[in-house]
């Protein structure tokens, strides 16, 4: 890629962005888009929908801004957990990092390159049409001394990185450590999950549950809670949910927007009918149908082999889970329970063996999805390549040849199709992390950001660097020795690619600010439905495709810190960009559904040492091919220290992120045994974790418009 075709890429992923940001800012004050960009504060009450217009709010302002820039971590903890406080310790850390990085690579490492003569003889003339190589390291010439800066570069660079992780992580798992103190009791602290239970005829699954734990655990015991096989009561269950928080919507308008629609598509076809009486007799029908199913439930005994079992204290529940209970492992497996609102209902019939099948044929699946993605890798790198592109499609020749048209396909085209691709893998991951059987929503989301972590590396930096090729692939693979000469020729020759790939995420972050989905959406059911009974809805953040997405950033930036440190600026920017919006979003939009205390961060700090020890493992590389061999001898501890430092994090704050010590449990129950609610609680704890499917369902009466359809009787 040239100067000039970079220029343009910039030019028009800036112009978008900062589009898109008026345009959001204009969006979010119009009175009807309230409840498309704040749906949460609605929700809280902090908000409410404005029925007047005024000419000031079609001039675009930057108060958002300010107000996001402003967000305390405090407020971002009441706001979104835990979970949100580490998710903004990533974009806080990879800014303070590349900060460093960028300081180092623009005025050191950028100058060296490209006073170098390797490739060309220096030449200021005609800079638009210098090709990106030159600001790399492959013109720096072999054997020159210069190569020392960037040797001292790699030390210095991984020093700032690990001294920053190690606080990082330290602060967090402090932050952990914290808010578990002074929390209040929850169920999911004295609870686990017991599945695989051996069934004995003659003897009902609770029976033989309470019998077990009454025997080996008798001062500890508190009850349990079998599950029930109700996938089908469930899909019915949200039906009736969503129809009466419908009917409920259209009751609180007033009885003049109370308006009659038509039955068939969008309101606009088929007879007219009354929609609070249609709403009304279509939920009692469903109420009907869901007793009679709970009926059948109950008495054909649909249990599933798996129950939560409660303690009389969070040191007494920790035993009983991190304690094998049976002499064969694959019966009584314990596991740790989550929140009740954050449990997963539907894969709770799958067996120890039916789990096990099931990682096989997804570890399949995973499989066809990357060679099927490794198509379009090798597509989008065809279209970086004019003379590629030229041979597939001839009939593009002419069209080609025109400067803005070959710019446009070569600088911005290829990253952004692989950024819309790339979209659709996320809720994929997701449904593959459901069917392995997790138990907590928390749980899928977690390995589902842990299979996209993996699928974002291979597939959007190692495919690309390597063409896309399966060969190129196993041929490294099986050659091991070769990895850091292969790859010190590979990854630089893909440098222009990647900075044309962030720079076009800039428009990506514009997007989520915008909420361009959600907001066609609404306009669509405000101007074709004419029945007006949209109603609120709230999503929450996807983790499992945001932090890799982040994460994939931080990998760039250090890889290519040495050889292309023209990637850092844009990077930067990037992580400038996220750091606003997300912080954004998440006080206006998003609303947690769970909290797992800051797992995520063990994520993130893998990652980064992985990134790392890429980069080292590059360098010397590229030291060999550029006739330095003293640099590469002298690099190589480089790595070495880097895994001993993560070995040390591992021992030293891993453990935190999984488990609370026995000191930190006992000093909390003991606070408990003053506290005269924990007689109450206990006694919510029972039923705590029943399946909301089996709840008793009411029908209220048709003036009540407050009171939840469903209710439990605790």
């Amino acid at each position: 890629m040239i100067v000039s075709a970079l220029l343009t890429s910039v030019g028009i992923n800036l112009g978008l962005s900062v589009l898109f940001s008026a345009l959001y800012s204009v969006l979010r004050k119009q009175p009807g888009n309230l409840k498309v960009y704040a749906p949460r504060l609605i929700a809280e009450g902090q908000s409410r929908q404005r029925g007047h217009f005024n000419i000031e709010d079609l001039l675009p302002s930057a108060g958002w801004v300010r107000k996001a820039w402003q967000l305390s971590e405090e407020d971002l903890y009441n706001s979104a957990g835990l979970d949100g406080v580490v998710f903004n310790r990533i974009f806080i850390f990879s800014l303070r990092v590349f900060a460093v990085a960028a300081i180092i690579g623009l005025f050191i490492l950028l100058p060296v390159n490209f006073l170098g003569n390797q490739l060309r003889e220096i030449d200021f003339s005609d800079l638009p049409n210098k090709s990106l190589d030159f600001f790399s390291i492959s013109n720096v010439q072999d054997g020159s001394n210069w190569l020392w800066c960037h040797f001292s570069a790699a030390y210095l660079i991984t020093g700032v990185a690990c001294y920053l992780l190690y606080a990082e992580y330290k602060y967090i798992s402090e932050k952990r450590i914290t808010y578990f103190r002074v929390s209040k009791p929850q169920p999911h602290h004295f609870t686990i999950l017991v599945r695989d239970i051996p069934v004995h005829g003659g003897r009902s699954l609770s029976e033989t549950v309470e019998t077990f734990f009454m025997e080996y655990h008798p001062s500890d015991y508190l009850s349990n809670t079998v599950v029930w096989r109700t996938s089908k009561l469930q899909g019915l269950i949200t039906d009736a949910e969503n129809l009466y928080r419908r009917l409920t919507h259209l009751k609180s308008r007033p009885r003049s927007l109370q308006n009659q629609s038509r039955s068939g598509f969008l309101g606009l076809f088929g007879k007219n009918v009354d929609l609070v009486g249609h709403y009304s007799k279509k939920l009692e029908d469903l109420e009907q149908n869901v007793r009679l199913q709970q009926s059948d439930v109950s008495s054909r005994g649909k249990e599933v082999p798996a129950a939560f079992v409660s303690f009389k204290s969070r040191y007494g529940a920790a035993k009983a889970l991190y304690i094998r209970q049976s002499i064969d492992p694959t019966e009584w497996v314990t596991e740790q329970a989550p929140e009740p609102h954050d449990v997963y209902w539907p894969f709770f019939s799958t067996s120890f063996t039916q789990r096990w099948i099931f990682k096989l044929v997804i570890l399949g699946a995973s499989i066809l999805l990357i060679l099927l993605f490794l198509l379009v890798v090798a597509f989008v790198q065809g279209l970086t390549y004019l003379e590629q592109l030229e041979a597939l499609l001839p009939f593009l020749r002419e069209i080609l040849k025109i400067a803005v048209v070959s710019q446009i396909v070569t600088g911005y085209l290829p990253s952004l199709i692989l950024h819309l691709v790339a979209a659709l893998v996320p809720p994929i991951m997701k449904l593959f992390s459901a069917m392995q059987g997790y138990i907590a929503r928390s749980e899928i989301e977690k390995s589902a950001c842990n299979k996209m972590l993996i699928f974002t590396i291979c597939l959007l930096f190692f495919a690309n660097v390597l063409s896309g090729t399966v060969t190129s692939l196993l041929a490294i693979l099986l050659d091991p020795k070769s990895i850091p000469s292969k790859l010190a020729v590979a990854v630089p020759a893909q440098a222009s690619f990647f900075i044309a790939y962030v720079v076009t995420s800039w428009t990506s972050l514009s997007w989520e600010l915008n909420r361009t989905i959600p907001l066609i959406g609404d306009l669509m059911r405000r101007v074709c439905s004419r029945s007006n009974d949209d109603e609120l809805q709230i999503p929450s953040i996807p983790y499992c495709s945001e932090i890799p997405r982040i994460l994939l950033f931080g990998l760039l930036g250090f890889t290519y810190f040495l050889l292309a440190p023209l990637i850092l600026p844009f990077i930067m920017v990037f992580f400038c960009i996220g750091y606003i919006i997300y912080r954004n979003q998440l006080l206006n939009v998003y609303q947690p559904k769970y909290d797992t205390g800051g797992r995520f961060w063990p994520i993130v700090h893998n990652s980064t040492i992985f990134a790392l020890v890429l980069m080292q493992i590059i360098s010397l590389g590229i030291f060999g091919l550029k006739k330095l061999p003293l640099a590469s001898s002298l690099l190589l501890p480089l790595p070495v220290i880097t895994l001993l430092f993560n070995d040390y994090c591992r021992r030293r704050f891993l453990p935190v992120f999984y488990d609370f010590s026995a000191e930190t449990l006992i000093k909390k129950d003991r606070e408990d045994l003053n506290d005269p609610s924990m007689g109450e609680f206990f006694d919510k704890l029972g039923t705590a974790y029943r399946d909301p499917a089996l709840m008793p369902i009411r029908h209220l009466d048709s003036d009540d418009r407050s009171s939840p359809l469903l209710s439990s009787e605790v």
